[in-house]
């Protein structure tokens, strides 16, 4: 019985083929898979970082014509969670009408 088995062909080398070209592709679609998932962390960090980055601050005063005058008016956007301090006031971008 052992002898039949050893001289058996039919097929053994067709699901050992199979095996191998499987395992191939499981361990390229991980990789592909965990390439991917690193590539979009990256840029949901990049979307996170520039909405943090996003100065609210605007100001206008004294703006005066024929039909009346506005005193004006500032907000001064505060300092969220995870800033650090100061970094408003270097990286103004606030917007004045006069």
């Amino acid at each position: 019985m052992l002898k039949k088995l050893w001289n058996d062909e039919a097929g053994a080398i067709i699901s050992a083929e199979l095996i191998l070209v499987a395992t191939i592709v499981v361990l390229g679609s991980i990789v592909g898979l965990a390439s991917l998932r690193d590539a979009i962390v990256t840029e949901l960090a990049d979307v996170g970082a520039a909405i943090g980055s996003l100065n609210q601050t605007f100001q206008f005063s004294n703006i005066t014509s024929q039909a009346g005058s506005l005193a004006g008016s500032q907000f001064q956007d505060a300092p969220d969670f995870g800033d650090a301090g100061g970094s408003n006031a270097s990286n103004s971008m606030c917007v004045v009408i006069s």
